[in-house]
């Protein structure tokens, strides 16, 4: 009779295997790092991606879901499928300043490492290629494909700086784009301004508005809207002005409320200054993030096993990822890890030059480890994996398929 390898034997090829793919998973971060590309353009870092798991033994689709830069890899064939998510467009100008690059091999890592114990651990791990975090919201866009109707659970890391931060203690809030058009009537703006109907009237006094409501929004809310399209000229009195505009909540809830008064804004200036308005989304809305307890506690612990020491955040979030769609939808986690010793802030230039360092270098590989340590003490654990199963097992057909935006 075979006994079945410990779970802290398969702890231990797993870290072996991260480890000695460090240079390919270092090489794979600075090939995306070195060409950004913007939201739904990642052809060269999806690419990329399907290469370096076409090279440990996947066989990765590229367009997968009908998304043209998605990237789909499975191994295994258990029960409990793992979908673990990699993430790697850019931002503009700045290039990998929110360090997906670092996201992106992180996940690689962990994918490559769990499929070498995916018979063991009773596990089929699937490495989907998430486009579009940025803008766009491209897990969105494969959660109404279906991407995620087989998971069981779905896991990512971010990079971040400054200290490791508890995995429960990581928030990310709902945000909701859209823009507004105002439609007047144009006129010279000093022979006959009486004949206007100032559509840039209407979004000036819409958003002076929304700035005094913003005066009386609770913690965890905020607006921001700004005028994209008020005229060229300064003598016309221009007939059309475009808003666009950015809510975050803590909660659904709030941040549908918070939705239907800033609207009220804008309806209330249109009908002051006589303008016709509408208004559309411009990308996918991003859900709140709902950490899953048991993986977060796994994976704190997991964390101070390789050295690090996860500790409370030291202020609030505030920022937003279509993850947190995901994480509605099946048990999910995304905490961070950080790149030990910087300290520059997400989205700037400082934090793109920081995501190809040395430190970002042992994030990856401790980052890939330590989520795939997280992922075998959900499957070796009999009191999560049953749970884990039994909530996909009740988890209707299409219940995954969430945009928010019906």
């Amino acid at each position: 009779m075979t006994t079945s390898p410990s779970p802290e034997a398969l702890k231990e090829r797993v870290g072996a295997r991260t480890r000695a793919e460090r240079d390919g998973l270092v090489a794979l971060s600075h090939r995306i790092h070195a060409d950004p590309e913007l939201s739904w353009e990642e052809h060269r870092a999806a690419a990329a991606v399907a290469e370096t798991l076409r090279d440990a033994g996947f066989d990765p689709e590229v367009g997968a879901y009908g998304v043209d830069t998605a990237v789909e890899a499975v191994r295994g064939d258990g029960d409990m499928t793992v979908t673990i998510c990699a993430e790697y467009d850019a931002l503009p100008r700045v290039g990998h300043a929110c360090g997906h690059n670092v996201i992106a091999a992180i996940g690689v890592g962990a994918a490559i490492a769990l499929a070498d114990v995916a018979e063991e651990a009773g596990l089929r791990v699937k490495l989907l290629g998430t486009p579009a975090e940025e803008h766009g919201g491209g897990k969105v866009s494969l959660l109404a494909a279906g991407a995620f109707e087989d998971a069981t659970c779905s896991l990512m890391v971010h990079g971040g700086t400054g200290d490791d931060v508890q995995a429960a203690k990581v928030a990310l809030t709902a945000v909701e784009r859209f823009e507004v058009v105002f439609t007047g009537r144009a006129a010279h703006a000093a022979a006959a301004p009486d004949r206007a109907i100032n559509a840039g009237a209407a979004a000036t006094l819409a958003l002076t508005a929304i700035g005094l409501l913003r005066q009386q929004l609770p913690g965890g809310t905020n607006v921001n809207a700004f005028v994209s399209d008020g005229g060229q000229a300064t003598n016309v009195i221009a007939e059309r002005a475009v808003v666009q505009v950015e809510v975050r909540a803590d909660d659904l809830d709030t941040w549908r409320d918070l939705k239907r008064r800033i609207l009220a804004c804008f309806e209330g200036a249109a009908l002051a200054m006589g303008c016709a308005w509408s208004h559309e989304r411009t990308e996918h809305p991003y859900a709140p993030l709902v950490q899953d307890p048991d993986f977060s506690a796994f994976w704190d612990a997991n964390l101070e096993r390789l050295g690090r020491t996860p500790v409370p955040p030291a202020g609030g979030g505030g920022g937003s990822s279509d993850m947190g769609n995901v994480t509605q939808v099946v048990p999910g986690l995304h905490p961070m890890i950080s790149v030990l010793g910087a300290t520059a802030v997400p989205h700037h230039p400082d934090f793109a030059a920081g995501a190809a360092t040395p430190a970002a270098h042992d994030a990856i590989v401790d980052g890939a480890t330590a989520l795939a340590w997280t992922v075998l003490d959900a499957a070796l654990t009999p009191k999560v994996r049953a749970d884990l199963l039994a909530r996909q097992a009740a988890r209707p057909d299409g219940a995954t398929r969430v945009t928010l935006e019906s």
